[in-house]
């Protein structure tokens, strides 16, 4: 079994220079796996053309589907609707139900459409627009590419009018089995466990606490027998080896 795939490609010198917390990634790997669909990579790159329409070109071939924020605002440095559309040879023009909703949003209040403010109505030719229920502005879907936002509030709101058009798979199943000893005790058990699972991935992550230490071991895998049966098995293994183990919970 497989799930669709998926990127995440955040865009800003903001992000990269510490100055803006990244806030996005975690959010969006969260609803992805609510979808079924598997997150292989997020990539934080800077506002520069050539860099984003290499890196979207990649993921683009690579999964399918890619979700970016960032730069769509009405800046000079808010260039990701014109390297997305060159990343795919399509030119940029405004569009008439972008400008429509620009329009309904600023009418009656005391801030200007200026032509800045209009350039967040560019949208590549062909492209279908994603929803925008906070600021209006919309972002845009370019084959399998999704722009959206950088502000988190604004960026969520697109992802939660985009999400029901996606096409997911099984929700993974996500098992923890707590293991009072370090990794380098179990880590044989991890290992063949491993082995023996091949469909299930088994991560170890280590825990601190004041006069206590352990080790979390997370079985992951779209089969819930094969994963309830691999836990049930480390459990076992690592109770062997004379530490203590809490059944996956």
């Amino acid at each position: 079994m497989a799930n669709p795939t998926a990127a995440i490609c955040v865009i800003g010198d903001e992000i990269l220079s510490g100055r803006t917390k990244d806030k996005n990634i975690g959010w969006i790997a969260e609803q992805l796996n609510g979808l079924g669909i598997q997150l292989t990579q997020a990539r934080v790159i800077a506002d520069v053309k050539e860099t984003i329409i290499r890196h979207i070109t990649e993921l683009s071939d690579e999964n399918d589907y890619v979700f970016t924020s960032g730069g769509i605002g009405p800046t000079h440095d808010d260039i990701t609707t014109e390297s997305v559309a060159a990343a795919f040879n399509v030119k940029v023009e405004r569009n008439q139900e972008a400008m429509r909703r620009l329009e309904q949003h600023y009418k009656g209040t005391e801030i200007v459409l200026n032509e800045v403010r209009k350039k967040m109505a560019d949208i590549p030719v062909g492209a279908t627009l994603i929803d925008n229920p906070v600021s209006a502005a919309p972002g845009f879907q370019l084959e399998n590419i999704y722009v959206m936002a950088g502000v988190p509030s604004i960026m969520q709101s697109m992802f939660e009018s985009l999400s029901a058009s996606l096409k997911g798979g099984t929700i993974p199943t996500r098992l923890t089995v707590q293991c009072a000893t370090g990794e380098g005790n179990v880590a044989h058990i991890l290992e063949q466990i491993s082995n023996q699972y091949e469909t299930v991935s088994v991560g170890s992550y280590p825990w601190f606490k004041p006069g206590q230490f352990g080790t979390a071991v997370v079985l992951t895998g779209l089969d819930e027998n094969l994963v309830s049966n691999a836990a049930k098995e480390l459990c076992l293994l690592v109770k062997h080896a004379g530490f203590e183990a809490e059944d996956a919970v």
